[in-house]
């Protein structure tokens, strides 16, 4: 990355800028979710937008992903350190929008 061009919102659009990814780090902020009870408080999105979504927010270090060897397979998410450290900004998003539909 060129630090001349460098523009930190950029970097961190990139990461979570889409319409999906703050919901689901937003969601995971009060703890672990196993993967059925996370997707369902994400209303509107498919099956296959949460997992591509849930497999980019972990190979961005932002959540974690854990597999217990039961049947049915049980998977749960949780927040890194990583993920965690962006609880002031989707906290304040959220207030922010919970304040604009008041006005």
């Amino acid at each position: 990355m060129n630090k001349n061009n460098y523009c930190p919102l950029n970097y961190t659009m990139t990461l979570i800028g889409t319409k999906w990814k703050p919901l689901i780090l937003f969601h995971l902020l009060e703890g672990a979710l196993r993967s059925g009870i996370l997707q369902k408080q994400i209303i509107g999105i498919s099956n296959k937008m949460f997992t591509q979504t849930v497999r980019e927010l972990e190979k961005d270090g932002l959540v974690m992903r854990k597999v217990y060897p039961v049947v049915p397979p049980k998977v749960e998410y949780a927040l890194s350190e990583r993920g965690k450290s962006l609880e002031n900004i989707l906290r304040s998003l959220d207030e922010w929008g919970a304040n604009d539909l008041d006005n």
